[in-house]
């Protein structure tokens, strides 16, 4: 999440921010995503897996956006969603 939420702030003050369109709309998704299956962990949330699965495909497609990118703070984010990716699929 805090990842994605500093790819997201960074994209934005990058020079053609329209290129970044799609690495910032799934950062957002991403971190949204990782906040909710947070909650729903600390809740014992009866669609924990359900979520997690959710999970698991966002952050596989914020790291491949960010992947397409030679930023620094994209390639540390695609690494952090494809370690988060991996977890949720443990939680699922």
């Amino acid at each position: 999440m805090a990842a994605c939420n500093h790819c997201f702030d960074a994209c934005l003050n990058e020079e053609d921010v329209n290129m970044m369109k799609k690495c910032i709309r799934l950062d957002r998704e991403c971190a949204d995503i990782c906040g909710y299956l947070e909650g729903a962990l600390s809740r014992h949330s009866p669609v924990v897996k359900e979520i997690a699965e959710a999970c698991a495909k966002i952050c596989e497609a914020c790291a491949e956006a960010c992947r397409q990118h030679a930023h620094d703070h994209c390639q540390r984010c695609a690494d952090a969603c494809a370690k988060c990716a991996e977890a949720c699929r443990q939680v699922a």
